[in-house]
């Protein structure tokens, strides 16, 4: 079995939410982006949490119960962040998934972000290299 990489399928683009964004912004970007999660970085891309649809949630019933101005997503955000780095093995990945983990991991490389790796990516990495075995046992 080949060695894959996380960083042969992150998305090396990921749609990352700055701290100082109000809650009802994040939510209409990660809605515009179809994605369910985002890490939350700093001014210099260093990853300071996640949020995802479920923290927004909660956010969004405050705001929207007591009428009051948004606050920002770090209010709402997860600062204990599982991350991967971009060196580590798909299996791996798959292994901590597979076991209730997040569904996507920040992908950080020297605390900074440089992809995100989802369970449906991890799938396609997976999927590759049972063909590629199944071609060698042939």
């Amino acid at each position: 079995m080949q060695s894959i990489l996380v960083r042969d399928f992150m998305d090396p683009n990921p749609r990352a939410i700055h701290q100082d964004t109000p809650i009802r912004k994040a939510v209409e970007a990660m809605l515009a982006a179809k994605i369910i999660s985002a890490p939350v970085v700093d001014d210099g891309k260093y990853v300071v949490g996640f949020v995802s649809e479920q923290d927004c949630i909660k956010g969004m019933l405050n705001d929207s119960f007591y009428c009051e101005e948004s606050p920002p997503v770090t209010s709402v955000m997860n600062k204990q962040v599982l991350t991967v780095p971009p060196d580590m093995s798909i299996i791996e990945v798959a292994e901590k998934m597979a076991n209730a983990a997040p569904k996507n991991y920040p992908v950080v490389q020297n605390g900074r972000l440089v992809g995100v790796i989802t369970r449906s990516r991890v799938l396609a990495a997976l999927l590759e290299t049972s063909e590629d075995c199944y071609l060698f046992h042939q």
